[in-house]
């Protein structure tokens, strides 16, 4: 009889039912940072539906934050406090310093995901393209030209630094570029739409890879 003939063992027959059956663990992650300019609390389930509670302090980085768990389908849960009396850059970036930390957290060795993601989004006249990789080498190409300094009340100056510091806290490749767009709201909320569809795309498990590190170096 060859080896490959063998019958299995009933304790070998369980093993394999008990990891056929057995449910993936949850890619949720908490991560809190505090500094004497912030305190920063966010908890973020990948395999979410788009639940979204957030509270910055800062109200269109709320918005744009609800645009990244609705259009990424993860559950999104936020608070920060910050020194907003001087302005909202410590708030903006420290956000999205914890939340490259948790996207890092929740991803852990990053087995079996698709790895990249990529999407243009259209809101109206404006158009964004973004690509991004979880790499494990953290870079970002910005390519936004939002023709007026704030939007209400945000500079929008703090878009860049936010996805500077989710690139590099969460060890992401991320490219941003505008296609076209003349109203700035309509061009950030289109980054942050397509950033949220790439960032669904590649957080996906793909079933091919069966638990596998998608990379040819197998490691991320």
């Amino acid at each position: 009889m060859q080896i490959s003939d063998r019958p299995h063992s009933p304790l070998q027959t369980t093993a394999v039912a008990e990891t056929l059956t057995t449910p993936p663990p949850p890619r949720i992650a908490t991560v809190k940072r505090a500094t004497q300019e912030t305190q920063v609390s966010v908890t973020l389930n990948l395999d979410g539906t788009g639940i979204c509670q957030v509270n910055t302090g800062v109200p269109f980085l709320d918005h744009m934050l609800h645009q990244i768990s609705s259009h990424g389908l993860v559950d999104l849960e936020i608070q920060a406090t910050g020194d907003l009396e001087i302005d909202d850059h410590h708030t903006n970036e420290d956000v999205g310093i914890t939340l490259g930390q948790a996207l890092a957290k929740a991803l852990g060795d990053r087995k079996g995901i698709v790895r990249f993601g990529h999407f243009m989004a259209p809101l109206d006249e404006a158009l964004v393209q973004v690509s991004l990789d979880f790499s494990g080498r953290p870079h970002l190409s910005y390519g936004l030209e939002i023709p007026t300094q704030r939007v209400g009340t945000y500079d929008t100056q703090l878009v860049r630094e936010f996805f500077m510091a989710v690139a590099n806290n969460s060890l992401m490749t991320l490219h941003l570029r505008q296609l076209d767009g003349i109203n700035s709201h309509h061009i950030v909320e289109a980054g942050f739409k397509a950033f949220a569809r790439s960032l669904r795309m590649a957080i996906e498990v793909d079933p091919r890879r069966a638990g596998t590190i998608p990379s040819s170096k197998g490691v991320l």
